[in-house]
């Protein structure tokens, strides 16, 4: 019985998963999440955000945790959309809160649907990956947060389908997601001046970041080489 009332939820997820998804391309929603868009509808914005502040804020949140939660496109133009319209402070604070709890449920989502399968199909493999989160996930996450070279949709889904607990996820993600979300806000912030993402991403920026997301992993195999030599030492 309980088996059955668990693929009935998958089947039931899985429809609301393609409706969602199918819905957003039928009525093509991207055309909305361009930077000509944005720059063209923000007086616009602006106006309604101010007439109705609590409204637009809650719609605002609420489009970027679907989106997030359902994987679709169009992430970083809604944090741009958010500094623009918002400004940097309550931007940051709005952006940063919707999209950790749209990765948290779309790494629900990806844990609920395909853990199972994955964890029984690949159950060798997935021991040493399993191990390696028990002991280490939150430092991995970590550092996936802050590298720009890993679509964040592919980290929601990955650590879905490990036992990575989803308090460790969430505060992770938001404590990770920080920094870029801050770089994104503050340029939203400043819409005028943009002309493409490589205006907001230099070179020099992205390995800030890199060097920000490897550096606890430093860290920590140093003072483990450290405990092992004591030791060592010690014996």
């Amino acid at each position: 019985m309980a088996e059955k009332k668990k693929q009935t939820k998958v089947i039931l997820l899985t429809a609301t998963f393609s409706i969602v998804v199918a819905l957003f391309f039928a009525f093509d929603l991207q055309q909305y999440l361009t930077l000509e868009y944005l720059k063209s509808s923000k007086s616009l914005f602006i106006s309604y955000y101010e007439q109705n502040p609590m409204l637009v804020l809650g719609s605002y949140f609420l489009s970027y945790v679907v989106m997030t939660a359902f994987s679709l496109p169009g992430a970083v133009w809604m944090t741009l959309g958010g500094g623009a319209f918002f400004g940097l402070l309550t931007g940051t604070f709005v952006v940063s809160f919707a999209s950790t709890i749209g990765a948290t449920l779309a790494m629900l989502i990806s844990r609920f649907l395909l853990r199972d399968w994955v964890q029984g199909r690949f159950k060798q493999q997935m021991k040493t990956i399993n191990s390696g989160i028990q002991k280490d996930g939150g430092f991995y996450l970590f550092t996936l947060r802050l590298l720009p070279v890993v679509p964040f949709f592919v980290i929601n889904m990955v650590m879905g389908l490990t036992p990575l607990r989803t308090s460790t996820f969430y505060w992770v993600s938001q404590l990770g997601m920080l920094p870029g979300t801050l770089v994104y806000v503050n340029a939203g912030s400043e819409l005028a001046k943009i002309e493409a993402l490589g205006d907001i991403l230099s070179p020099t920026l992205i390995g800030s970041f890199v060097l920000l997301g490897i550096f606890p992993l430093l860290v920590k195999k140093l003072i483990s080489i450290i405990e092992t030599k004591r030791g060592e030492a010690n014996a």
